[in-house]
């Protein structure tokens, strides 16, 4: 178990925006930051973040929370890991008792999978730094690579023995379950016997954004034609190479800085890099680039520079990435090595000023790159210069932004010397068949639908429900604020009239709400209202001057989550940056009295009109035998709901 005070240490240092920033590029807004949901996939940003709150909201997928829940949510750990990996990045010590085999056991099965690939990365690092074999085979090769001793460690680089069961055997006898090592990939089961997947081969880990050991990557290094010279994990429930950038922990933080990444295409290509001194960079590891993977990049910033060798033949191949990454609204140049050098070999022989210079000026942007190689084939042949042509214009069609398509439509035409009519009358053909394929693929087909009623079913609101969730949310936005509110007291005049006189009382809002409710003896129907209302007033019984953000931490992670959309409901009408299009919205804070008041006025009066409803239901039975008094009964709380209407009147 981990002390509370160490939780509240490490609740106390770290900072939302710095650890969400590590995952997302997050732009000011105001006292806030948003961006671009990790959730889900979007081009406008709906996911917020409060420095002075602490708290985080992704309203497109209604997720919410402290930067502990952020981790559970976005890097799927459980609760420990969350406050293990916060007092890591922020160096606090942490006290924690060893896990034992039991412990080991009694994990889920994914953590389970984590453990198992965190510790083959520990022992395949050890074997390649301690052992005889692993020095002579696996540390030489690096050696020879020119990585050095830091680049090694900073990696993981590690060695797994030429031995059919090494591996296995160590693993199994340090209390792991041969279940998980078969379902990492890191063993492969066959009958009664089992034996290790990267058996002699030099290892690359694959770990997530926030330094998870996912899978491996490894490389043999004898010449037997029958092995594949590199060899991946297989999909997991933790590794999936679709949604993985190798690299992408250690160069996170760089490419948010520079507001640029570099693309390459293998492990070494992304170290070489590194050691050079440029660390914004990412390799798909030998698959083909999908949309998650770019998706990656886009969190961190708009900007893509993809590295090619001078390989003419892969060049082609690796072209059909580029119009995904333009689908994704992203900025794309494109920078190829001379003949014969790829990113690892061209860094290693140049140094950090030679090979930045060099990228700088040879990154070009990718309809001229394009251009200039696709008219080399063309040369003077008319047909394949058309084919050319449309190529280019299937590609500036993937571009979502307009002004950017136009802008492109312009520098093709320059290039290739075509007018710009014939080429925005092409790209209006290619965008109506693509609206026209998208179309047939969401028509459904006719035998589908069914017959329904003409009459439209109008969902019924719940006016109790709204109620208790607004009086939940003034809790927790303004409960420690101090108030005057008016009372309207109910009095007898000469005549013998009621008549409402107003008293002005001093308060804090969440004394108000508890006294006026408790007055009434109102209890809230939700029942995940009513746990968070008694939680909330007794915080701030104990400390009046206690701001919700303060004990959102303490929460459940369900009532946390909860209190978060409260908290940032605000928030949400940001987004939409009413000022700079001249709106100015009258702040809320300005009238918290008012609020408060019509609140539970409304609350009340709702409770009398379902008072009556129910007496009315009861009169309508013929042999009640109460009938007189009951009816009298509702004529007084008619005459009620008639004074809070009045009230509320006032108030309003």
């Amino acid at each position: 178990m981990i002390s509370r005070i160490t939780i509240d240490k490490i609740f106390e240092t770290a900072r939302v925006e710095e650890v969400i920033g590590d995952f997302v590029q997050l732009k000011k807004s105001g006292t806030n930051y948003k961006g671009l949901s990790p959730f889900t996939d979007e081009r406008s940003p709906s996911f917020m973040v409060s420095p002075v709150k602490q708290i985080w909201k992704d309203f497109s997928s209604g997720k919410g929370g402290t930067v502990v829940s952020f981790l559970m949510e976005h890097e799927h750990f459980t609760y420990p890991e969350a406050i293990k990996f916060l007092a890591k990045k922020y160096g606090i010590e942490i006290e924690e008792t060893e896990q034992t085999s039991e412990d080991k056991e009694q994990a889920n099965e994914r953590e389970s999978l984590y453990l198992v690939s965190e510790f083959a990365k520990e022992y395949f690092h050890t074997t390649l730094l301690k052992t005889e074999e692993g020095k002579a085979i696996g540390l030489s090769y690096f050696k020879e690579r020119g990585f050095t001793d830091e680049t090694i460690k900073k990696f993981d680089l590690g060695y797994s023995p030429d031995s059919w069961d090494a591996f296995t055997s160590h693993a199994i006898k340090k209390g792991y379950k041969l279940e998980f090592l078969e379902k990492t990939g890191l063993s492969i089961v066959k009958e009664e016997k089992q034996f290790d997947r990267f058996k002699g081969r030099v290892m690359f880990p694959i770990v997530s954004m926030s330094g998870r050991t996912l899978g491996f990557g490894g490389r043999i290094l004898t010449s037997d034609k029958k092995a594949a010279k590199y060899l991946n994990s297989p999909e997991s429930d933790i590794y999936h190479k679709s949604k993985v950038l190798y690299g992408i922990f250690h160069a996170k933080q760089s490419i948010a800085k520079e507001d640029n990444c570099y693309l390459v295409e293998g492990y070494t290509d992304v170290i070489q890099f590194h050691q050079t001194g440029i660390h914004n960079v990412v390799s798909s590891s030998g698959t083909a680039l999908t949309s998650e993977q770019i998706r990656l990049v886009n969190r961190l910033t708009k900007n893509i520079t993809v590295l090619f060798d001078g390989d003419t033949a892969g060049l082609r191949a690796s072209l059909r990435g580029i119009d995904l990454i333009l689908e994704q609204g992203m900025n794309v140049k494109i920078c190829t090595f001379p003949e014969g050098e790829d990113p690892d070999s061209f860094s290693r022989k140049n140094s950090l000023e030679e090979l930045t210079l060099y990228l700088e000026e040879n990154a070009k942007d990718f309809i001229t790159f394009k251009a200039s190689l696709l008219a080399k084939d063309a040369k003077n042949d008319p047909i394949k210069k058309s084919e050319t042509i449309h190529d280019m214009v299937n590609s500036i069609a993937k571009i979502p932004d307009v002004i950017k398509r136009e802008v492109y439509i312009k520098e093709c035409s320059r290039i290739m010397d075509i007018s710009e009519q014939v080429l925005f009358n092409t790209l209006a053909q290619v965008l109506r068949k693509e609206q026209k394929d998208a179309s047939k693929r969401a028509e459904v087909p006719q035998e589908a639908f069914e017959v329904i009623s003409s009459e439209k079913k109008i969902e019924k609101v719940d006016v109790q429900f709204q109620l208790e969730q607004k009086i939940i949310q003034l809790l927790l936005l303004y409960g420690d604020v101090e108030e005057d509110f008016e009372e309207l007291i109910m009095e007898t005049d000469e005549k013998g009239e009621i008549i409402l006189k107003p008293e002005i009382h001093k308060s804090r809002v969440f004394e108000k709400i508890y006294l006026d409710l408790q007055e009434d003896e109102i209890e809230f129907m939700n029942p995940e209202f009513k746990d968070l209302y008694f939680e909330v007033v007794n915080r701030f019984n104990q400390n009046p001057e206690a701001k919700a953000e303060t004990f959102v931490t303490e929460l459940n992670p369900e009532m946390a989550s909860a209190v978060t959309n409260f908290l940032m409901e605000e928030e949400r009408y940001s987004l939409s940056d009413w000022e700079r299009k001249e709106i100015y919205v009258k702040k809320k804070e300005l009238t918290i009295a008012q609020m408060v008041s019509e609140t539970i006025l409304n609350l009340r009066r709702h409770l009398v009109s379902q008072k009556i409803s129910e007496l009315s239901e009861v009169m309508k039975q013929e042999d009640n035998p109460e009938k007189e008094s009951g009816l009298q009964e509702i004529v007084d709380y008619i005459s009620l709901k008639k004074v809070l209407s009045n009230k509320l009147n006032r108030v309003l």
